[in-house]
């Protein structure tokens, strides 16, 4: 079940005492679940959460830092870069929104890409990482939901683009990502892990080192974690409710 009165966690002052200690509660707490959720999904896989920052300022940042999350999540390429030069340097950024192709120039900011959502972005990524001489770590985005709003590839085209991908030096294919539907049932849920699940095997299948699973969010990471998932990305649970934009 998701931590009691997830979705009506103040926002709070996360840059006062009182505010980070509220926030390192909750955090105690997620830890504590996704290690019960570990033991029940027998995989006892390691698990990472990525705090997700979007529209909170830095302040979110420093907080989770500080509260011992490494990892920091945002979906928008400018909100994330205008944090990063006011936030920690040993920090891990993931992008875990859509990546346009006039952007991929930033993709070498982050030390995560969730969201491989197509084979053009996958060849402007290539060619961006050969013209830096390096290589960028991706998820594949699996729209195992179906759902026509989500974008990502479909659970049965990953095979071909795992093998498509192979061909392209200048990126590290580390796993998959997914986002399910919002509110659906415990049911649906774990069918749509268990796609993206499956997702990462046929990678890992082809030759990548597809280790990781990026799946479950404040609503439904328990079960994500139960799946199989080793990336939660967590924002309301963690910081409250966002400010709309």
């Amino acid at each position: 079940m998701p931590l009691s009165g997830s979705a009506e966690v103040p926002a709070g002052d996360l840059g006062s005492e009182t505010g980070f200690q509220a926030l390192a509660g909750r955090l105690a707490e997620i830890r504590q679940r996704i290690d019960e959720a570990r033991r029940r999904g027998g995989a006892a896989q390691e698990v990472r959460v990525v705090a997700v920052t979007k529209t909170h300022g830095v302040d979110a940042v420093a907080a989770a830092l500080r509260a011992g999350v490494g990892d920091v999540g945002e979906n928008r390429v400018q909100e994330a870069i205008a944090k990063m030069g006011q936030a920690d340097a040993s920090l891990r950024w993931h992008l875990i929104g859509h990546l346009q192709r006039n952007k991929v120039r930033e993709a070498a900011r982050f030390a995560l890409i969730h969201s491989l959502d197509s084979e053009r972005l996958a060849e402007a990524l290539d060619r961006e990482a050969l013209r830096l001489n390096r290589t960028f770590d991706v998820l594949v985005q699996v729209n195992a939901s179906g759902e026509a709003s989500k974008g990502g590839f479909g659970a049965g085209d990953v095979s071909r683009l795992a093998d498509r991908l192979i061909g392209m030096s200048g990126l590290r294919v580390t796993g998959a990502m997914t986002m399910a539907a919002f509110g659906a049932g415990e049911a649906d849920l774990r069918a749509s892990f268990s796609r993206a699940r499956t997702a990462r095997d046929v990678l890992a299948a082809a030759g990548h080192p597809a280790g990781e699973i990026s799946m479950g969010m404040s609503q439904d990471y328990e079960i994500a974690v139960e799946e199989g998932a080793t990336l939660v990305r967590l924002g309301t649970i963690l910081f409250g409710a966002r400010e709309t934009q």
